[in-house]
């Protein structure tokens, strides 16, 4: 019999998908009975993973209150601590545990397809190596998110299964999992990657229904790993001198080469199927925390930086003036041309302002973000684009045609791209990855991935901690200054995110010897990509 430890912890990192099947609509109403499991179909156990996958990194917690506001995508005029980097330690504990969730579930439906007795039925659903593939795409995209965030984290593969330093997901055998290192997780990262490429048929089909990325297209996933593990391997290249080859052999491989091949989760428009920060704001209790943040809007507006006026702007925010029952009752207002009407939020204000609590003060985001039905975007063209630029001595070239596949995606004129593009700066690094930045305003949590990477936007766009800003309403200034968490008071972004504090008593050991290994379990703590 299990100890009372290894139970509890089986709730923090390995609980299986047959506890989480009732967060979506295709495995609602499923209710398990652990004496005799149901057997739910591959093609569920794929749809949930990834559906509560992108429900609880996409939502007002992990996104809405961390990567969005510290990359100033988006400001509070609330709960002002948060931008201020002292988030809430409950935030990543859920945040682990509904990763690991998700992560359990790609497990369970690859242990279903290599069970004799469950073949036949789960061929029904798709080539059985398609189905695998698939999963392990998922996997990988999934731990990278963790490693990404906290570090060292327990971690599980399907071609390393008796890696003695891989022991997560599997409680029965490793009820208190080591954390592996954040070097032989990326380099894992990799091999899966490839492998589960290499083991796609793309002339069979993958999952009949329930994927609601590509819609069982084999050559699409191929991509979309190749694509990851160039994201990847571009990532670590300056600790990992090996990345570089990966990084040659991806392309090779065959990366996204239009916006068809994104990889973007779609959602429905009923309140259950709804995108998560859409829901943040129209299901439930209503919130309307979370406004553009004025550095991205004056980024976008061409008053810093030397981009000159963005497009995208329209597509991002909307005007000011606007009170929430007006922008609630039919969302259909129009752009306006008059750009003294989008003035975002002032970041990081010292105490929460009433003048920025009426909404006809602020800008919402545009109708196109808070819509039920938009896709969550996992991966897009463009950033292969700049990737591309980047490897390609900051090639003009790929830089334009990532910035036009942005701007296309959005639905952008093509005139307004053209006069955009004429008029864009020197292809170097700063100018590409914050053309890049703009376009990860869709995957903030790549944007923090990237600023920790290579430390762009400078401060010719974020306000950085000790910096003066101005309250665009009356002119007065005050100065960003980060608040205590954990024990530290960042001078810079958060390095990363501490780990949940249920860590530290149910699986004190190894959370320790993670966590030395750091230098301590603080925020500024730079990772093994970032050094």
């Amino acid at each position: 019999m299990k100890n009372i430890k290894a139970i509890l912890l089986s709730s923090v990192i390995g609980i299986s998908a047959l506890s989480m099947n009732s967060c979506t609509k295709d495995l609602a109403d499923i209710n398990v009975n652990p004496n005799a499991p149901e057997k739910v179909p591959t093609y569920s156990l794929f749809n949930g993973a990834n559906r509560y996958l992108i429900n609880f990194t996409r939502d007002e917690w992990l996104m809405a209150r961390m990567s969005m506001p510290w990359m100033q995508y988006s400001a509070q005029n609330n709960y002002l601590e948060e931008d201020k980097y002292q988030y809430r330690d409950n935030q990543t504990t859920n945040g682990w545990t509904y990763l690991y969730r998700s992560a359990h579930t790609f497990k369970d439906l690859i242990d279903v397809c290599e069970t004799p007795e469950r073949k036949l039925e789960s061929e029904q659903n798709g080539n059985l190596d398609n189905q695998i593939a698939s999963a392990r795409i998922m996997l990988a995209y999934t731990f990278d998110y963790l490693v990404s965030h906290f570090g060292p984290v327990p971690y599980w593969s399907y071609g390393q299964r008796e890696n003695p330093n891989f022991q997560a997901l599997n409680v029965n055998k490793y009820p208190l999992p080591v954390y592996a290192s954040e070097e032989e997780i990326y380099k894992d990262l990799l091999k899966e990657l490839k492998e589960a490429a290499a083991q796609l048929k793309t002339g069979e089909s993958g999952f009949v229904q329930g994927d609601n990325i590509y819609g069982g297209d084999a050559a699409k996933w191929k991509k979309f790993a190749n694509s990851l593990r160039l994201r990847i391997a571009n990532r670590i290249k300056k600790v990992y001198p090996a990345a570089t080859a990966e990084i040659k052999d991806a392309i090779a491989s065959g990366v996204f080469t239009s916006n068809e091949d994104n990889a973007i989760h779609a959602f429905g428009s009923t309140d259950v199927e709804g995108n998560p920060l859409w829901k943040t704001f129209y299901t439930g209790t209503p919130r309307t925390d979370f406004w553009p943040n004025r550095t991205f809007v004056q980024l976008l507006k061409g008053e810093t930086a030397n981009f000159g006026f963005d497009p995208r702007l329209y597509k991002i925010a909307a005007p000011k003036g606007l009170t929430f029952l007006e922008y609630n009752k039919n969302n259909s207002y129009g752009d306006s041309p008059n750009l003294t009407l989008y003035i975002g939020v002032p970041y990081a204000l010292p105490d929460v302002e009433p003048y920025y609590q009426e909404a006809k003060n602020i800008n919402f985001f545009s109708k196109d973000i808070l819509t039920a039905s938009r896709g969550e975007v996992l991966m897009e063209y463009a950033e292969v684009e700049f990737i591309l630029s980047e490897n390609n001595n900051w090639s003009k070239v790929n830089y334009e045609k990532g910035v036009r596949a942005n701007m296309e995606r959005l639905g952008v004129s093509n005139l307004e791209i053209d006069k955009f593009i004429t008029t864009l700066p020197a292809a170097n690094e700063r100018n590409v990855i914050t053309q890049k930045y703009v376009t990860l305003f869709f995957n903030p949590d790549e944007a923090w991935n990237e600023y920790r990477r290579t430390g762009y936007p400078d401060t010719q766009v974020l306000l950085m901690p000790g910096e003066t800003a101005k309250r665009p309403h009356d002119g007065s200034t005050y100065v960003f200054t980060p608040l205590q968490s954990g024990n530290v008071i960042a001078k810079d972004l958060p390095a990363r995110v501490r780990y949940p504090v249920t860590q530290q008593t149910l699986n004190g050991q190894n959370w320790k010897e993670a966590s030395t290994k750091l230098g301590g379990d603080e925020i500024d703590r730079k990772l093994w990509f970032a050094k």
